[in-house]
């Protein structure tokens, strides 16, 4: 696990946005959605595919730990968690999406 932990820290370190994710979940595409709509720029967003990942289940463990829940997918900004993908839809609606971003120096 402290190996995950590692993996998991050194990337919301190293990234204005991380999003956790995995490539068939409905949820996933949604907020992947709602973050092409911002001017995010491309070295500031990292999104990681964690399906087929052989530390998967310890991954959603600990982000399970960082945020209250293990689904995907797991956005955050500026290494605070912002949402799944219904939040991050709606805060591309009502615009809390593009002050996080902005607020973290993630926008074009």
């Amino acid at each position: 696990m402290a190996a995950v932990k590692s993996f998991v820290d050194t990337l919301l370190a190293n990234h204005k946005v991380v999003v956790f994710s995995k490539s068939w979940c409905p949820y996933c595409s949604k907020a992947k959605s709602a973050l092409a709509t911002q001017n995010i720029s491309p070295d500031s967003l990292k999104w990681v595919e964690i399906d087929g990942n052989p530390d998967e289940e310890y991954i959603q463990d600990y982000l399970k730990e960082l945020t209250g829940a293990r689904s995907v997918p797991r956005v955050f900004i500026a290494s605070k968690f912002f949402g799944g993908g219904d939040d991050t839809a709606a805060g591309a609606k009502n615009g809390k999406l593009t002050a996080a971003l902005k607020a973290a120096g993630a926008i074009a």
